[in-house]
């Protein structure tokens, strides 16, 4: 027998059995991850989503062309952020703390986007600071006044992977750094870059896989989250 408690936390879609009771267990509803999926099953996700949440923006990311091109046929609320790749659908929630997200070069820009996105869909405002690699370290060091205010810090970089090593040196902020597959063949695809940030001198900086702007973008929203938490509610009166 089918538990009807069961039945109630996920809606089968025949194609995947959506998880739609997330947002309760952990504070922040089920993401879809796009690659994979066709441009329906995106849209039916997305829509799902957004039927149980109404009050708070869904995400899709990693999405091709065919998908955002469908998307905007039969969800024409969602919003597309291009760089990134990705579709929100639904309002974005009052964003609560500080994150800045921090990255090297131009061409870490669809990471550091979906890191962006990321954070602001799961509740935190977001400071972009990008185009301060380690070649140029006096664009770095001209921001850190700005980027050492924020509640945690999201460090992007491909390449050598240097950056959040030198962000970890110059302040105290909880960092944590995304690899890019950005950069020439020695790069690997960005494992040098992961290598070298999980191999970081610099104390306090934790590391995603590579490319993973999303992963990083919740964990920092929830850190911003938690340095400013929500005023309880007073007793009530008897």
């Amino acid at each position: 027998m089918t538990d009807p408690t069961t039945e109630s936390r996920t809606v089968d879609l025949g194609f995947a059995r959506v998880d739609v009771d997330r947002a309760l267990r952990t504070g922040d509803p089920e993401v879809v991850y796009g690659s994979g999926k066709t441009p329906t099953q995106v849209v039916e996700i997305l829509r799902t989503l957004h039927g149980r949440h109404p009050e708070r923006a869904v995400l899709a990311t990693r999405l091709a062309s065919e998908a955002v091109d469908l998307v905007r046929a039969e969800l024409p609320d969602a919003l597309v952020d291009e760089v990134a790749r990705a579709v929100t659908l639904g309002p974005l929630p009052v964003g609560r703390g500080l994150v800045a997200v921090i990255s090297a070069g131009t061409s870490d820009a669809p990471v550091a986007a979906e890191a962006a996105l990321s954070i602001a869909v799961h509740g935190a405002k977001v400071l972009r600071i990008d185009d301060v690699g380690v070649a140029g370290l006096h664009r770095l060091l001209e921001a850190r006044d700005t980027f050492a205010a924020a509640d945690c810090l999201v460090v992007v970089a491909g390449m050598e992977g240097a950056l959040p090593s030198v962000v970890g040196g110059l302040t105290g902020v909880p960092l944590v750094a995304v690899p890019t597959s950005v950069g020439y063949g020695a790069s690997f695809g960005g494992l040098a870059a992961l290598l070298a940030m999980l191999n970081s001198c610099a104390p306090g900086v934790s590391v995603v896989n590579i490319d993973n702007g999303y992963g990083a973008g919740v964990f920092a929203a929830r850190v911003a989250r938690g340095a400013h938490p929500l005023p309880a509610h007073p007793p009530e009166e008897v």
